[in-house]
């Protein structure tokens, strides 16, 4: 399904998306094209992609491609989804100690319905950080590594 969804390939593409959408969330999937989970994620994008058209855009980035990105966001688990309102890095409580991105798939389409809306309107009334909708049962759990400390 990765095919149905736009994709930026390379640090100017994605710094102009950041600039450019306004008054919806910017959705930045990280991973690769023939990642199974990827894959997997990208399915409930594209199937969500127009019924959120009012509210979010959704690229996708391959984490080989912007290796800027990669490591300015930490991303060493696959995939990664970053979110942004009008150039702001928006940041989401999902219970786990990283509010910067969400790692892995989410269970259901609704469930990320849910997480868009709760980011739109929380952005709209000026919040930088927002409390997940999503069940806690539903977000993946991971480690986070911490090299050379």
């Amino acid at each position: 399904m990765s095919f149905l969804l736009p994709k930026l390939n390379c640090k100017r593409e994605v710094d102009e998306a950041i600039k450019t959408v306004a008054e919806k969330v910017l959705v930045l999937r990280f991973g690769r094209d023939n990642d199974a989970v990827c894959l997997q994620l990208d399915d409930i994008l594209a199937k969500t992609a127009h019924d959120l058209s009012k509210m979010a855009v959704i690229y996708l980035v391959d984490v080989n491609k912007v290796p800027v990105y990669t490591q300015y966001f930490d991303i060493s688990y696959i995939p990664s989804t970053v979110f942004f309102f009008n150039g702001q890095h928006m940041k989401v409580d999902y219970g786990s100690p990283d509010h910067t991105k969400f790692v892995g798939t989410f269970k259901t389409k609704q469930d990320f319905i849910d997480l868009i809306e709760v980011i739109y309107r929380g952005a709209m009334r000026g919040k930088l950080i927002v409390r997940s909708p999503i069940d806690p049962k539903n977000i993946p759990k991971y480690d986070l590594l911490y090299q050379g400390i």
